[in-house]
């Protein structure tokens, strides 16, 4: 292997043991993917790791599969996310508003403002008269969103955001098609927790 596509190789490598190869942000490591996609499913294979690749929409990431060597199982190198409610609550809007856009829409990008992915979580919030604390509280979960690679800030905006087309992957056609029944789960959840809550701070 000559040293350009060794270089090339430990680029891919790095970048998809850090989260997500997004070809928009990424091209010239996204290109060198492709052209050594091969070489790479069979490095990771032997990590226990999977590569999912989706060429039209442009992203990639790796993902741990199970894998056992006399009977024990290999540590984990992708972490599991630990998810509230509220933060999946919001990928799942998230997700249906993609759903919408690429319905209606010829463009690539869907961006929101943060005020749009307020209202549209606002609904399945307990109510208050508190909006600086409502809007701290959704901050939270679209910093977390963004953290795990679902959300991006545009650069130069504080209060714009692409929705990542790689959310698609992480929220299916099978959770888009169970949408009623799971915010209303999510809205029981919450009432019984606003009802804790309540009780936690009324009288002794």
């Amino acid at each position: 292997m000559t040293n350009s596509v060794s270089n090339s190789l430990s680029t891919v490598l790095i970048s998809l043991m850090k989260g997500i190869v997004d070809r928009e942000n990424d091209p010239l490591v996204w290109q060198s993917l492709l052209n050594l996609q091969a070489r790479i499913r069979d490095y990771v294979d032997v990590l226990g790791l999977e590569l999912i690749l989706d060429e039209a929409e442009g992203y990639a990431y790796l993902r741990q599969h199970t894998m056992q060597i006399d009977g024990a199982e290999l540590p984990r190198l992708v972490p599991r996310h630990r998810l509230g409610y509220q933060v999946s609550l919001l990928l799942v809007l998230l997700r249906k508003k993609l759903a919408e856009f690429d319905a209606i829409s010829g463009e690539s990008r869907l961006v929101l403002t943060r005020d749009a992915i307020v209202e549209m979580i606002r609904l399945f919030l307990p109510d208050t008269a508190n909006q600086a604390r409502l809007m701290e509280r959704v901050d939270t979960h679209i910093n977390r969103t963004i953290e795990m690679g679902f959300l991006r800030r545009l650069r130069g905006t504080d209060d714009l955001f692409e929705v990542r087309r790689i959310l698609k992957a992480f929220v299916d056609g099978q959770w888009l098609a169970d949408f009623d029944q799971r915010l209303a789960e999510y809205r029981t959840y919450d009432a019984a927790q606003e009802r804790e809550r309540s009780s936690a701070h009324g009288p002794n």
